[in-house]
């Protein structure tokens, strides 16, 4: 019984550390956008966020119901496996974080419990339909709806805008935009904290320490509030700087209608229990705000990245937490093996990242050479875009740098894409 209790503790301060982890890997789909156009200080963003996901985090249980009642057999699952499945998904947070790259905290959760469960149980303790309706299904239609619905966001909103003053405009897209990004956060509290009150209730149903189909204790909601807040308080400035200034280059209009679609798609999936990926919701509608203004670039050099990532994100967790589940299989020396080389691993990871530091200093600094052409796809969005009347841009669609200093480099052919 003492080994036992050992082994859950570890299990519940493993899964507060992915909390962590989910916190600032993912503070980018709340405020990347804000930064990025100047509408909040960075660090500011990052506060305000942090708080947002606390609340949000006590508003449902509908996703952590999914993921501890719902997508694996509660009667097939130990301690060991629910850590196994914490270190895959922990890993390729860390991994993805260093590269900079915007990917799933919750299909890398998912995908390692997927892994260690089969290598515990099989394949026939992982209920399929359960993973295509409230996993792979969304995880294909979120980027694609909050896209579309971004897309047709910012042409409204420049429409709506074409006899408006300019900089008192751009003023109140600003406040909007400081709005809608408290939205997405209050969403991601929603959404993505519940995914750890999930996975620890699983680990205590699993260790008899709480009935089968008990909803998350309060203490459960309480800590995993706190963990993803935290980690959302630090920054994951590094993913910051893609989603913010490497996919596109958003004006005012453009974050607030994409935060806002983001946001409308999250919380719907949140009262549906679907175990939604606020990264691809967020990343279709910067991607569809990008297309939405006329003279918008996407960087598809960098889409194309952040789709691959995306693709390897179920597999690449479960590879590595089957392999885990394997060594715990070994006894008490196996699951002290794992959890040695989970800290080394991570200690490395952030060793290297070390050598080019990102912070909110520097969140916004881009390279000269993040331009790259107008794609097939971005040809064809403009192709079918209405001219604005008189022929000409209107004021409210010239682009308008976020901060004066870059006013001159970013009205340099070298840097600004005209589709």
């Amino acid at each position: 019984m003492e080994s036992f209790s050992l082994i859950l503790a570890i299990v519940v301060v493993t899964a507060l550390a992915f909390d962590f982890t989910n916190g600032f890997h993912d503070t980018a789909n709340a405020m990347a956008t804000t930064i990025s156009t100047g509408a909040m200080k960075p660090k500011v963003a990052v506060a305000m966020s942090a708080v947002l996901n606390l609340v949000g985090a006590f508003l449902s249980v509908e996703v952590a119901n999914t993921i501890s009642k719902g997508l694996v057999d509660e009667a097939g699952i130990r301690p060991e496996v629910i850590f196994a499945a914490l270190v895959g998904a922990i890993l390729w947070n860390l991994l993805t974080w260093l590269v900079g790259l915007p990917s799933s905290s919750s299909h890398a959760l998912m995908g390692g419990l997927i892994g260690a469960t089969i290598a515990s149980a099989g394949v026939g303790a992982v209920h399929g339909d359960v993973l295509v309706t409230k996993v792979l299904i969304p995880a294909i239609a979120a980027p694609l709806v909050a896209g579309i619905a971004a897309l047709l966001a910012t042409r409204l909103t420049y429409s709506l805008g074409r006899k408006a003053d300019g900089n008192a405009s751009k003023k109140g897209y600003r406040v909007g935009q400081i709005s809608s990004a408290g939205l997405v956060s209050l969403a991601h509290g929603t959404n993505d904290a519940q995914k750890t009150m999930g996975v620890i209730t699983l680990a205590l149903v699993a260790g008899g320490a709480v009935a089968p189909d008990s909803d998350p204790p309060m203490w459960v909601i309480l800590s995993a509030g706190l963990a993803i807040a935290l980690g959302t308080y630090l920054g994951g400035w590094r993913i910051i700087r893609t989603m913010g200034k490497g996919l596109t280059d958003l004006q005012p209009q453009q974050g607030f209608a994409a935060q806002t679609s983001a946001a409308t798609v999250i919380l719907a999936s949140s009262h549906l229990g679907f175990s939604l990926s606020t990264t691809h919701s967020v990343s279709g509608s910067v991607m569809g705000a990008g297309l939405g203004r006329k003279g918008g670039v996407v960087r598809w050099s960098t889409a194309t990245r952040m789709f691959v990532a995306w693709g390897l994100t179920l597999p690449a967790a479960a590879l590595v937490a089957a392999l885990a589940e394997y060594v715990t299989g070994f006894g008490s020396w196996g699951t002290a093996v794992v959890a040695v080389f989970l800290v080394a691993s991570s200690a490395a990871i952030w060793k290297l990242s070390r050598r080019e530091v990102v912070d909110h200093t520097n969140v916004n600094d881009t390279d000269a050479d993040t331009a790259e052409p107008a794609g097939v796809i971005t040809t064809a969005i403009a192709a079918v875009t209405p001219p604005p009347a008189g022929g000409s841009a209107t004021a409210s669609e010239d682009p308008v740098p976020a901060f004066p200093s870059q006013a001159t480099t970013e009205r340099t052919p070298t840097t600004t894409t005209t589709v």
